[in-house]
C-alpha cells in the first residue's frame, strides 16, 4: 500500500515537473507562437499574434475572415502594423506628447499583443482586453502608454488589439451591402473587435487566461466599443465584466438606408466617397475602391469632410440604436465601471481661437435650437473671457459626463452593478493649468505605466495609480472594484448616484454635475423624439 501510494505521487511530481509552462512555444487555433520574457522575467510578452486574415484585396470592406494556419514557431516578439490612419496636425496635443506611435501602418494590421505572469496553462487568471481610442479613425494596440506588463504583474492577463479604423472599418456602400448575407455594410471595426473576443475565447487558456472572465475595456472611441460591444448580439457571451473610459454610444446614430433627423444615411455617405474617388463624374465601382492604395483611401476620405466614420445601425451588427437597445434591456447584462474625466474637453479643442460671447451664442443657437436660453441657464456666460471655460464645460458634459450617467442608469434597468467615477486629478505635464484633468489623462495610471510619460511623476501621482490599479484589477477578477486598504466604492444607483472621485484625494460622492447631466438628458431626449 505504501509503495503504491508512493508511485502515485512520484508519478503526480513527474507529470506536474512536466506540464508545458509558458516558455514553451503556446499551441493556438491557427499555429505555435513564442514571445519573450519582461526585464526582471516575471511577465512572458507575446506581440503581433494575427487574430483575424489580412484585410487586403478583395477582404477589404469585409467581415474578418479565420487566419491562415502556418507551421513551426512563429516569433511574436514585435507589435504587428497599425491600421492605415492619417497623421495628427502638427499643433495637436497628441502630436506633441507620449502619445505617438511610429509603428509602421499596413492593411494586414489585425494583430493582438498578450501579457501574462501566469506560469501554467491551468492558472485561469482574470483576462482584459483593452480596446484603444482614438475616434474611430486612428490609434493603435502598440502605443507605449499601452504597455501590459505592470497590470499583467497584478494577476492579470493583458490583451491589446487593433481594429480597422477610418474608411477601412466604418464605410458603408450600396454594393458593399448587396454582397454580404445580411444586407449589411459598414461596422467592420467592431466586427474586428468582436473577431478578437472569438480569439480569447478559444485561446487565452493557453496563456493561464480564464476565457469565463474577460473584461473589456477602453478609452474614447474605444469606451464607445465597449459600450457599442454591450449592445450587439454578436458579442453575447464572449465577455463578462466591461469598463468604459470617457465615451459612449447613447446620441443619435446613423442608419444604413434612412436619413435621420440631421443626419445622412449611412450608404449616402459611401456613394458620396465613392464619387471622390471617381472624379466626381461618376461614383467609383466597388472593384476601383479596392483597388485604391491606402494612401488613396485616406486622401479620399479627405476630400468627403461630410463623410466620418461612424458606428451605424445597419440592421445586423446593430438592430437598432444603442439607446433603444439598452432602454429595452437588451444588452449584454454584466457589471460596469464607467467615467470620465474633469478636463475633458482641453486636450481636444484647448487650441481654438479666440470667441466673443455673441459668436458663442450664435454657435450655440445653431446647435440647440430651442433650448439656446436653458442652455444658458445651465451654462451662463456674461463676458467673453467666461466663453472657454463654458464651451470646454459643456463638451465635457455632453460629449462625456451626461453618456457615462447614461450608460449607469440604464444598467440598473437590467440588475448590472455600475461603478461610476470621476478622475480630477492633473497630472504634472508641461502647461497642467491649460490641460487640467485632460481626455485620457487616467489611463496611464490605471495601466501602471507613469514612468513611460514625459512628465515626472510626483508621489501623489504613484498613490493614485495603485489605487487604480487595483480598483480595475479587482473588478476584472471579481466583478467588484473594492479590497483591502481601498476606500469603499458604492454602486451607482439612480437615486443615489454613488461615484468615486479619483484625484488628489480619493473620496465618495454623490449626483456628479447633475444639473448639467439633466439638461444634456432632456436635450438628446427631444432629439430622438424627432420624426
Amino acid at each position: 500500500m505504501i509503495r503504491s501510494s508512493l508511485s502515485f505521487f512520484v508519478g503526480l511530481f513527474l507529470f506536474a515537473s512536466c506540464a508545458p509552462t509558458l516558455t514553451d512555444p503556446i499551441k493556438l487555433e491557427s499555429g505555435r507562437v513564442s514571445g519573450v520574457a519582461s526585464s526582471d522575467g516575471a511577465v512572458r510578452v507575446y506581440k503581433g499574434i494575427p487574430f483575424a486574415a489580412p484585410p487586403v484585396g478583395d477582404l477589404r470592406w469585409k467581415p474578418p475572415q479565420p487566419v491562415e494556419p502556418w507551421e513551426g514557431v512563429k516569433r511574436c516578439e514585435q507589435f504587428g502594423p497599425r491600421c492605415p490612419q492619417p497623421p495628427h496636425a502638427e499643433d495637436s496635443f497628441w502630436n506633441t506628447r507620449e502619445w505617438v506611435d511610429k509603428t509602421e501602418q499596413s492593411e494586414d494590421c489585425l494583430y493582438l499583443n498578450v501579457w501574462t505572469a501566469a506560469k501554467t496553462r491551468g492558472d485561469k487568471l482574470p483576462t482584459m482586453l483593452w480596446i484603444h481610442g482614438g475616434g474611430l479613425t486612428s490609434g493603435s494596440a502598440s502605443q507605449p502608454l499601452y504597455d501590459g506588463t505592470k497590470m499583467a504583474r497584478k494577476g492579470v492577463v493583458v490583451v491589446t488589439i487593433n481594429y480597422r479604423v477610418g474608411p477601412f472599418g466604418f464605410l458603408a456602400h450600396p454594393e458593399l451591402s448587396r454582397e454580404s448575407e445580411h444586407g449589411s455594410s459598414g461596422n467592420y471595426g467592431v466586427l474586428d473587435q468582436v473577431e478578437a473576443l472569438k480569439w480569447v475565447q478559444q485561446n487565452i487558456v493557453e496563456f493561464g487566461g480564464d476565457p469565463g472572465r474577460v473584461t473589456i475595456f477602453g478609452e474614447s472611441a474605444g469606451s464607445r466599443s465597449v459600450c457599442s460591444l454591450l449592445a450587439t448580439p454578436l458579442a453575447k457571451g464572449l465577455f463578462q465584466r466591461a469598463i468604459g473610459q470617457s465615451g459612449g454610444g447613447f446620441g443619435a446614430m446613423s442608419y444604413l438606408k434612412e436619413d435621420q433627423p440631421g443626419l445622412l444615411a449611412a450608404e449616402k455617405a459611401g456613394l458620396a466617397f465613392a464619387r471622390a474617388a471617381g472624379g466626381e463624374e461618376a461614383p467609383a465601382p466597388l472593384e476601383t475602391l479596392r483597388s485604391l492604395s491606402a494612401n488613396q483611401v485616406l486622401a479620399t476620405l479627405k476630400k468627403t469632410p461630410n463623410v466620418r466614420p461612424q458606428i451605424i445601425v445597419d440592421g445586423w451588427v446593430f438592430p437598432d440604436e444603442i439607446h433603444t437597445i439598452f432602454e429595452q434591456g437588451k444588452q449584454s447584462r454584466v457589471d460596469v465601471i464607467l467615467g470620465s474625466n474633469a478636463d475633458e474637453g482641453t486636450s481636444i479643442f484647448g487650441g481654438m481661437g479666440p470667441m466673443t460671447a455673441e459668436q458663442f451664442r450664435d454657435m450655440v443657437q445653431r446647435q440647440y435650437g430651442q433650448f439656446t436660453d436653458e442652455f444658458f441657464k445651465t451654462y451662463p456666460v456674461n463676458s467673453d473671457d467666461e466663453v472657454r471655460d463654458v464651451l470646454l464645460a459643456s463638451v465635457r458634459d455632453g460629449w462625456f459626463t451626461w453618456q457615462m450617467r447614461t450608460w449607469g442608469q440604464l444598467m440598473s434597468t437590467v440588475d448590472a452593478k455600475a461603478y461610476l467615477y470621476y478622475f480630477t486629478r492633473v497630472p504634472p505635464i508641461p502647461e497642467s493649468e491649460k490641460y487640467g484633468a485632460y481626455h485620457a489623462a487616467e489611463h496611464v495610471y490605471i495601466v501602471g505605466n507613469l514612468d513611460n510619460t514625459s512628465f515626472t511623476p510626483e508621489p501623489a501621482d504613484r498613490q493614485l495609480s495603485k489605487t487604480m490599479m487595483d480598483y480595475w484589477t479587482n473588478f476584472a477578477r471579481t466583478g467588484d472594484p473594492n479590497g483591502e486598504s481601498l476606500v469603499e466604492w458604492p454602486p451607482f444607483e439612480t437615486d443615489t448616484e454613488y461615484y468615486m472621485e479619483l484625484g488628489d484625494e480619493v473620496r465618495v460622492g454623490q449626483h456628479l454635475l447633475k444639473k448639467e447631466c439633466d439638461f444634456f438628458y432632456r436635450y438628446n431626449e427631444s432629439k430622438r423624439a424627432q420624426p
